[in-house]
């Protein structure tokens, strides 16, 4: 008998605070910048340089443990875990090991199996490394220190996921708590979520764990399935041939879809922790912790059922739109303008997620108004240009925001509203068109949709397709 398998596999998110400076220093954290010109003493390690901890991280820090249900530390303190590596200049990383800020939380995700909770272990403020660029050209490697001491919480989860659906579903639920609580961008392609893998294999049933891996380098939901797979049939393999799994760190190379083994997995001793100097302990009373409560937004779940109850949106579409906080904002500010708020999600949904496909972008790139958008909702509303002009409008406010009354009136877009000129584009066409007339008055209706649409040409497309629908019909049937 064949045996059964499954994977348990717990995750170390990183996510970078969205502060104005880093943890411990007042440089800039913006992401892509010159090499080395976001940098100080503090975060280049120089001698005699003193760490003072940034208040914005602690605040951030508090926010996200909250939303994911954990209690508070109050008593909290960072420390050093030393480890010498080129892109760390001081030789050691100021994080949290004994006493984290946030401990003992819980999230609820949605598979198609069902609602699952999973649970969290520990929130850990930090600060970052540097980066390391690779010049295969001139065959060196390159630091760049302006992403050292750049704030993260990272956030470990308990050993409670079992497939590459669960964890893409905890991280997805992850990253739009943090992006509506306003914390981080978490946007994967620029670092500012990453994600660790720690996976292990056994037998269906035992409750023994099996020995573990932990995998990097996974810059993407879809990497991160294909790695977790592929880690899950790489241990599977080893055990079946009667191989022990080493516990180590991989190094995911999504092109060939393969890990390569990096350095041996360290334990907590080989880091040499011990409380930093330089950082007093925190002490975080109650009126902070209950301040930060009562500032809390509203999350997706929320929104979403609020989005159903005001504005009467389906479910689909109210998750549709929440699955982006940009998105979300844009809906709910257009909707509020222009007090169509079926109309202003048909508008997201439709052309707007159609047009961040057909040119590759993510919602947060968006650079659309509502208060444009609202604006041609109501255009379209009053008639003053018909769906298909609307729907070119968009594409131009898509690129560059225009005004669209602007725009209209400057390419000459709006609707012909004269009766005589689209009385007489109607005959012109049943002149042009005697057969199709001839088909139409012996039964065969449909061809009035042809017929229109030759209207629509003669008019340049400045006429409401209904109004042209109900001259030619009348005309024809005289």
């Amino acid at each position: 008998m064949t045996k059964q398998y499954e994977s348990v596999i717990g995750l170390e998110v990183h996510v970078e605070l969205a502060t104005r400076t880093k943890i411990f220093c007042g440089c800039s954290t913006e992401f892509g910048g010159a090499p080395n010109t976001h940098t100080c003493p503090v975060c280049t390690g120089m001698p005699g340089s003193l760490p003072v901890l940034n208040k914005k991280v602690v605040e951030y820090a508090l926010k996200a443990g909250l939303a994911l249900n954990c209690g508070i530390n109050q008593y909290s303190r960072f420390d050093r875990k030393n480890y010498f590596y080129p892109d760390n200049p001081q030789n050691y990383q100021i994080s949290q090991l004994y006493l984290p800020i946030c401990h003992d939380g819980w999230i609820e995700i949605e598979t198609a199996a069902g609602q699952k909770t999973v649970g969290i272990h520990e929130i850990h403020m930090e600060e970052d490394a540097g980066k390391l660029i690779h010049d295969e050209w001139q065959d060196c490697s390159l630091v760049d220190y302006n992403r050292s001491g750049v704030p993260l919480i990272e956030i470990v989860s308990e050993p409670d996921m079992r497939s590459a659906e669960e964890v893409t579903a905890y991280l997805d639920k992850l990253r739009l708590t943090m992006q509506y609580l306003g914390v981080s961008d978490c946007k994967l392609q620029e670092g500012s979520m990453r994600a660790d893998v720690n996976l292990s294999v056994r037998e269906a049933g035992i409750k023994t764990l099996g020995t573990r891996t932990e995998m990097k380098n996974l810059n993407s939901f879809k990497a991160i399935a294909r790695a977790i797979e592929a880690e899950k049939a790489r241990q599977i393999e080893l055990l079946e041939g009667g191989k022990p799994v080493i516990q180590e760190t991989r190094r995911w190379d999504d092109n060939k879809e393969y890990s390569y083994a990096m350095r041996s997995k360290e334990d907590a001793k080989d880091y040499r922790y011990f409380p930093d100097p330089d950082l007093v302990p925190l002490e975080i009373g109650d009126p902070w912790i209950e301040r930060v409560k009562s500032e809390q937004p509203e999350l997706r779940t929320e929104k979403m059922r609020r989005y159903q109850q005001v504005y009467q949106l389906s479910e689909y579409d109210a998750s549709i739109i929440t699955g982006s906080k940009k998105l979300a904002d844009l809906f709910e500010v257009t909707a509020d303008i222009c007090k169509m708020p079926k109309k202003a999600a048909n508008w997201i949904i439709g052309e707007t997620l159609k047009c961040l496909k057909e040119h590759n972008m993510e919602p947060e790139e968006l650079i659309l108004s509502p208060q444009h958008l609202a604006r041609l909702i109501q255009i379209v509303d009053k008639g003053k240009v018909n769906q298909n002009i609307a729907k070119d409008v968009f594409r131009s406010m898509f690129k560059a925001d225009i005004d669209p009354d602007d725009y209209i009136k400057e390419h000459g877009l709006g609707m012909v509203e004269d009766p005589e000129l689209l009385t007489n584009a109607v005959a012109e066409v049943m002149g042009e068109y005697e057969k199709a007339v001839a088909q139409y008055r012996e039964g065969k209706t449909k061809v009035i949709g042809f017929l229109i649409g030759q209207v629509m040409k003669k008019m340049q497309g400045k006429a409401d397709p209904g109004q042209v629908g109900e001259v030619l019909k009348s005309a024809l049937e005289n």
